[in-house]
């Protein structure tokens, strides 16, 4: 029998109230693409970060090669022929990306940088695993989906045998992901290994060869993936049945909430981002908007929140005029924003759980009087929130970063919702998100729609826009391309839609 690549045996780790590790065992063949599955708060980036050297294990056994590996730094284990690409990013938005991918290697031509060398061994690797990139691009430059190729670019080009991909496609469109996967099993065919840590149940199914499931920092098994199912796989995760459609009673739409009239906008590269776009959001309801990333979405949330200045148009809330209003202006007229990026828009990591919850209330009653915090106060509203959303925290004054994804989600909903907000823009609410925390995010999105509250639904996971909206709005080059019913509507056709194929008559 082949000798595996990887043997982890007995890996446990701890961190202040958490046992993150539990004596977990992974053994990872040659030429596989073995998944790691589990919640948000498993254990499994946990156990990742130790292989990678980031972390020391506090018992447990690593073999690589059949030999005794103990990373004591990233560089260690990228010397021993093991790479990580993480969910964010760790590259120089500034440099190009054979910047990026040299950045920290001797250089062949010592004391000279040999940047066109590196610039022809970057674009022939490229070429070799179809990780289409410009060499000499700049980072800030690139879609997300190309700045993921640059990362893996980095550990081929340190010749790494073993690719770790956390949450790979957490951040890519439905394309962009079916593109990783091919080029993951190529990877693989080569005779490279590959751990795949996710989320996705149907991705997980598509591309791996076995998988491994945590649960609570245990494992709990090791399946291949042809003899198991999705259903049994979630089962597994989170220790119940998991209902993947969700049941809701049909909208009531009420009076308009949102009306954007004739909305233009430009991107950060002053190109135009929304181009004469209207539409209109009523209380009791969901509109989705569909569309492939990079098609204008973000510049229309951005509008609205008060983040962008419009170039031209009308956004109204409730029939007042808010374009010019500043992001807490917009709030005060009843507007709730969950953010597509919670690390950088909807949390600041290094405060507290309690101090991120009361974020754009802390000026006025009941968390400030007359100039000063109410502590007492905000404590007692942090715990009633942290139970009613069921954030796992051991205390409210635990920092935001050292909670799982969904949990910090969690944090971003309870605040959010909690003001009963008129209107609620949701970007992309559930990137990242394990099943069981997407199953509750939209029961909360739900209960806010039959509460009254009008809500923008924007999503480019085409399954949650079909199983939240009760109307679907489909946006391509900063367009609407058409407003169909969530009944009516034919993947095919809001597929057709996306790709700039098809527009329906009267789109608005």
């Amino acid at each position: 029998m082949e000798q595996p690549l990887l043997e982890m045996h007995g890996m446990t780790k701890r961190f202040p109230g958490v046992l993150a590790n539990d004596r977990i065992d992974l053994t990872v063949g040659k030429g596989e693409i073995h998944a790691l599955l589990g919640e948000n708060g498993s254990g499994k980036t946990t156990l990742m970060n130790i292989l990678y050297g980031l972390y020391q294990p506090d018992a447990g056994e690593v073999l690589f090669e059949g030999k005794r590996l103990k990373a004591k730094s990233p560089g260690q284990a990228i010397d021993a022929g093991i790479g990580m690409v993480h969910q964010h990013f760790m590259l120089v938005q500034a440099f190009s990306v054979t910047e990026n991918v040299i950045l920290g290697m001797k250089s062949k031509r010592e004391p000279l940088l040999g940047l066109a060398q590196a610039e022809a061994e970057v674009k022939a690797l490229s070429e070799k695993y179809g990780l289409k990139v410009d060499p000499r691009a700049k980072i800030w430059q690139l879609s997300v989906g190309e700045q993921q190729r640059v990362e893996i670019l980095k550990a081929l080009h340190r010749h790494a045998r073993l690719l770790i991909l956390d949450e790979p496609t957490a951040v890519l469109t439905p394309q962009e992901a079916e593109e990783l996967s091919a080029i993951l099993r190529s990877l693989a065919a080569e005779g490279r290994s590959i751990i795949f840590i996710s989320h996705k149940l149907n991705e997980v199914m598509g591309v791996s060869s076995k998988v491994t499931v945590l649960r609570a920092g245990r494992a709990i098994d090791t399946v291949e993936t042809v003899k198991t199912s999705e259903a049994e796989l979630a089962r597994m995760m989170v220790g119940r049945e998991v209902v993947f459609r969700i049941d809701k009673k049909p909208a009531e739409p009420k009076e308009v909430i949102l009306q954007i009239d004739g909305l233009k906008a430009t991107d950060q590269k002053d190109l135009p981002a929304v181009r004469s776009l209207s539409l209109n959001v009523r209380a009791g309801e969901i509109l989705g908007v569909a569309g492939v990333d990079g098609n204008g979405q973000t510049e229309l949330a951005e509008c609205i929140i008060g983040v962008r200045k419009p170039d031209g148009g009308r956004v109204a809330v409730c029939g007042q005029d808010i374009v010019g209003l500043s992001p807490r202006q917009v709030a005060q007229q009843g507007v709730g924003v969950i953010p597509a990026d919670r690390h950088h828009q909807g949390l600041v990591l290094g405060l507290p759980v309690a101090e991120n919850l009361m974020f754009g209330n802390f000026y006025c009653e009941p968390y400030s009087r007359r100039g000063f915090l109410q502590l007492g106060k905000m404590e007692e509203i942090a715990k009633k929130q942290i139970q009613e959303f069921d954030i796992r925290t051991p205390s409210s004054t635990v920092e935001a970063r050292n909670l799982s994804g969904g949990n910090q989600q969690k944090i971003v909903l309870a605040r959010e919702l909690s003001r009963s907000p008129k209107l609620i823009i949701a970007m992309l609410p559930t990137r990242g998100l394990d099943v069981g925390a997407t199953e509750f995010v939209h029961h909360r999105i739900i209960d806010a729609r039959d509460r009254g509250a009008a809500v923008l639904l924007i999503s480019t996971e085409l399954e949650e826009i079909l199983s939240l909206s009760d109307r679907i709005a489909v946006m391509y080059e900063g367009e609407i391309m058409g407003v169909v019913p969530r009944d009516a509507a034919d993947v095919n056709e809001l597929g057709l839609m996306m790709a700039g194929a098809k527009r329906l008559p009267e789109a608005s």
